[in-house]
């Protein structure tokens, strides 16, 4: 069978779903062997230089659902690699930050990820990591703000 002319292997969307899992399975797998599961590495790494975010925030940040952060901040809590706080201006809303030792976790984590991205850069070239960079922002920017 032929699969020449296969619509999906143009197709922008699929294009970007497969590129992203195929860059991100070697990595993913590094932070797993690590003991951390990609949840926490999403976690950790969105509030790195913020001074906390909601989670809300988080839950758009790490492109998943709330229920799944709220279980993963707590376990997070525990292991006191966060803080969590109610806002005293709007009880409904709850802030996340890192710990020192939340930060130290995510500074780890992060350089790893700084390592694997290099690895990325130096396969396609920095002037197409640029462009591709701009791209994807552009692409970004058009999504309409959730409320």
């Amino acid at each position: 069978m032929s699969t020449e002319h296969r619509f999906v292997d143009g197709y922008l969307l699929y294009l970007l779903a497969r590129a992203s899992s195929v860059a991100s399975a070697e990595f993913h797998d590094q932070v797993r062997a690590s003991g951390v599961s990609v949840a926490v590495w999403r976690v950790l790494a969105s509030l790195k230089g913020t001074d906390g975010l909601t989670i809300g925030e988080l839950t758009s940040s790490c492109l998943a659902n709330q229920p799944a952060i709220s279980k993963t901040v707590d376990k997070l809590v525990g292991q006191q690699l966060l803080t969590r706080t109610t806002d005293p201006d709007d009880r409904r809303r709850v802030w996340v930050e890192l710990t020192p030792q939340g930060e130290a976790r995510a500074d780890e984590l992060i350089a790893r990820a700084q390592k694997h991205q290099d690895r990325l850069i130096a396969a396609i070239g920095l002037e197409e990591i640029d462009t591709l960079r701009t791209a994807l922002t552009r692409l970004i920017d058009r999504a309409p703000a959730k409320k």
